[in-house]
């Protein structure tokens, strides 16, 4: 428990009201206050939903006040949406008070030190889910949350020391960690979280080696055991000052039902980790055999007429739905475009104009700079179609489809605008599809 008895939550997502809800039923009787842009009929609806409204001591911080004066409390935590450049951080900062996170709490505090965080651009849902299925296989107990969707606190209860715990981890909830994992993955690197993309989450780093940097927090603290991380990245790794043990893995391809090549990456890397953990290999390819695709991450949704519909919401940046592209064989009808994070498009634009029968792009302030690039690679005009919803998008491409033909939802853009986040652009196409 924490010694502290004034404390503020900045945020009230999924991890800051789990651990509310954990601090108090395990004791603690100070003052929280809760620090949110939003009014407080809305957060006390979600307090309501969570069976948390008998909590006495809870104060409010809203709206025009949600990050004012905040050096008045003795810790903040922070969620990982909340940017650290906020001005009432800094003065908190300044002020000596103590700035963390459930994330942080959850490490500093852990009954198990049998601890796992998995962290990368793209892959560290699939590869974390992977790790999980292999331990379980393996005969242990394992907890898996973070990033995935799952708070730590929500079973932070029920860790028994000799459990594992594996923890899909952002580059927001690294960036300013002094504890971590014992054991750490990095999956891969590419241009993300450069711009402010996210009305809900305007967190974002402001270069490139910002976000580097906040990765690599995962193996730069005292806890650290064992770093494995993508070969791609070792030229930029040994510049850096690592204690711990570093591993290189490299694409590993095993019988699985995994869709997409790249997935060869996230195998390559569950599989360094469970060799290290002295996992056999019989069980590690066992586990592996009829692991399949995460929601929302190349996930197969139907077929009808035989044409087969796959959703990729998940991947927003250019690099994974290129990868997309070149994992199908098939003629491609490609649902793509959104919001804008600086991203280039240019070598996107060529695996489109070689890959795609029928690109259909969303509305979006990225949309249009996609499709000049798509007609300069060479994408004929007549192929290219603009749709206002998802219910239009997936019309135009069922009626534009024929026997054979893969209809893929890979945007290479943020979901924001027409859409509340990637999960609800996956869910409206998942279910046009199927009707």
């Amino acid at each position: 428990m924490i010694e502290s008895q004034n404390i503020a939550l900045l945020g009230l997502g999924k991890e800051n009201l789990a651990l509310l809800g954990w601090l108090f039923k395990n004791g603690y009787r100070g003052k929280a206050t809760i620090c949110d842009r939003r009014n407080q009929s809305i957060l006390k609806d979600i307090l309501n939903q969570n069976k948390l409204t008998r909590l006495t001591t809870i104060e409010w911080r809203t709206e025009k006040q949600f990050n004012k004066n905040l050096a008045d409390f003795e810790i903040l935590f922070r969620s990982p949406g909340w940017p650290l450049a906020c001005p009432g951080v800094q003065e908190a900062l300044a002020a000596n008070v103590l700035v963390s996170s459930a994330m942080e709490f959850f490490f500093a505090i852990c009954p198990s030190k049998n601890t796992i965080g998995v962290t990368g651009s793209k892959g560290k849902g699939t590869t974390a889910t992977l790790i999980s299925t292999i331990l379980k296989k393996s005969g242990k107990k394992v907890w898996l949350g973070g990033n995935i969707g799952i708070a730590p606190f929500s079973f932070f209860d029920k860790i028994k020391k000799e459990d594992w715990v594996v923890m899909e981890l952002s580059s927001f909830q690294l960036e300013d960690i002094v504890t971590g994992p014992r054991y750490a993955v990095i999956t891969n690197l590419f241009h993300e979280h450069l711009s402010p993309a996210d009305p809900l989450n305007p967190n974002y780093h402001h270069s490139f080696k910002d976000y580097w940097q906040a990765k690599l927090r995962i193996a730069c603290h005292p806890d650290s055991k064992l770093l494995v991380i993508n070969e791609k990245l070792k030229a930029k790794l040994e510049k850096e000052s690592i204690l711990s043990k570093v591993i290189y893995f490299r694409d590993k391809q095993m019988q699985s039902k995994l869709r997409g090549s790249y997935n060869d990456e996230n195998i390559g890397a569950a599989y360094a980790l469970c060799s290290y953990l002295k996992v056999p290999a019989s069980t590690i390819q066992s586990a592996i055999k009829n692991f399949g695709n995460l929601e929302h991450r190349l996930e197969f949704v139907t077929e009808k007429k035989r044409v087969k519909y796959f959703d990729n919401s998940f991947a927003t940046t250019p690099e994974s739905t290129a990868l997309d592209l070149l994992s199908f064989s098939e003629p491609i009808i490609q649902i793509a475009g959104g919001a804008d994070k600086g991203a280039d498009f240019k070598p996107l634009a060529k695996v489109i104009a070689k890959k795609t029968k029928c690109l259909i792009l969303l509305p979006g302030q990225a949309t249009r700079r996609l499709a000049t690039e798509v007609r300069k690679a060479g994408l004929n005009k007549d192929k290219i179609f603009e749709a206002a919803s998802m219910a239009e998008a997936v019309a135009i491409a069922q009626r534009k489809s024929e026997p054979g033909d893969i209809v893929l939802l890979s945007t290479a853009c943020a979901s924001f605008g027409i859409f509340k986040n990637y999960k609800d652009r996956g869910d409206q196409f998942k279910l046009y599809a199927k009707k």
